[in-house]
């Protein structure tokens, strides 16, 4: 295996991250049209946050390709239980592998820089969405399952 080589998302990688968000989200059964939908909205909203250093995360390169990203938040959350005198948790998102590079420590080595991360941000709570795929990997590194749940809330002319 080649050297791999861990840098800073940036405001170029705008595209590299919604490539990577897209496929994750297709291969994990997303129907093609509500991934389109989101496609612009979400774009416009990371070029906001990363233009402004609210979204960071890394790209892993290797061979001068990029073969995997992740990315990261600090978001404001009201005091917890788990987290009493803190009014914020770190957000992992959009953790994505190309898939002729899976299996070679490409997330581990993201997920490590994360809970890095939050060391240094002090963010002692850290949460994200798994995939099907990515559970196994976030069980072995100490994640969770948490009770969380979700609804959609449609407007009235829904």
């Amino acid at each position: 295996m080649a050297e791999r080589h861990l840098r800073p998302v940036t405001p170029d990688d705008l595209d590299l991250i919604s490539g990577h968000r897209r496929r994750m989200f297709l291969e994990n059964g997303r129907p093609p049209r509500a991934v389109d939908a989101a496609e612009g909205p979400f774009r416009e909203w990371l070029r906001r946050h990363l233009a402004d250093g609210s979204y960071f995360g890394w790209i892993v390169e290797q061979d001068g390709a990029s073969v995997a990203g992740c990315g990261m938040m600090a978001i404001e959350w009201p005091p917890h239980p788990i987290h009493p005198d803190q009014d914020r948790r770190g957000y992992v998102l959009n953790v994505y592998v190309e898939p002729g590079h899976r299996g070679e420590g490409h997330a581990r080595a993201l997920m490590e820089r994360c809970c890095g991360e939050a060391r240094r941000r002090g963010l002692r709570y850290v949460i994200l969405h798994a995939t099907a795929q990515g559970r196994p990997l976030y069980e072995k590194l100490g994640w969770e399952d948490t009770a969380e749940m979700a609804l959609v809330v449609l407007s009235e002319e829904e």
